[in-house]
């Protein structure tokens, strides 16, 4: 069913259009091979993926630095798989991983189809925790940046969703109302509690069918959002 009076939508960006999985496994590819360090990619990414979640939830909950996060879940996840990394040769790692990240531009699926859909009757929005350096070029780099209005990010505001603050600025950003906006996003705690919470109407993007709420609507293409808008 169409949900009615939505003048405007809102969209989380890594792990919801920019397909950050595919895109963070090939810059490590990238920048192993570059500083020679001799190891199973697929191996340390089983280690480097949950170490990295419980990062960004530190990081989400204002507990750790920026500089910590991008240190520590590197740092981890060679602990994780033993391969012992000179501490200076960790920050170059990080930094590398920064600087390649965006030139590796894989979206999901119908990401464009159904930008083009809605850029004819909707303001489309970004609202990321992402860093605003790499959100820009991830933008860019992928050619979505045009099909954006206001791009809100967490270094702009100061805190991270789901903090009520970030959603309320991006709002005021983008001159509208909560009663006439909608937030989708892949994580059910920053994008779809954090919206809900102040009022907006979300769909939870579940590209893993985990569906974690049957009262909230879910997808798992992004084609599917034609059924809601």
């Amino acid at each position: 069913m169409k949900i009615k009076g939505i003048t405007d939508v809102f969209f989380d960006l890594d792990h919801t259009l920019w397909d950050f999985d595919k895109n963070s496994a090939l810059t490590f590819e990238k920048i192993f091979e570059i500083n020679n360090i001799n190891i199973s990619t697929n191996d340390f990414l089983a280690h480097y993926m949950p170490i990295n979640l419980n990062y960004w939830k530190l990081f989400r909950e204002e507990k750790i630095e920026k500089e910590a996060l991008r240190f520590g879940r590197l740092n981890d996840a060679f602990l994780a798989v033993n391969l012992k990394v000179e501490e200076n040769l960790i920050y170059k790692l990080s930094d590398d991983y920064i600087m390649h990240l965006s030139s590796f531009n894989h979206l999901f699926e119908n990401t464009f189809e159904i930008l083009d859909y809605l850029s004819l009757n909707y303001n489309l929005h970004i609202i990321t925790n992402g860093f605003d350096e790499v959100q820009k070029k991830k933008l860019n780099n992928s050619n979505i940046n045009k099909y954006f209005k206001t791009v809100t990010n967490s270094e702009m505001v100061g805190v991270k969703k789901p903090n009520p603050k970030i959603f309320n600025f991006a709002l005021e950003f983008a001159n509208t109302k909560v009663e006439q906006s909608i937030m989708i996003g892949d994580s059910y705690e920053a994008d779809i509690l954090g919206a809900k919470n102040i009022g907006m109407e979300v769909v939870f993007f579940d590209i893993n069918k985990i569906v974690l709420d049957t009262n909230v609507k879910q997808i798992d293409n992004l084609i599917q959002l034609k059924k809601y808008l």
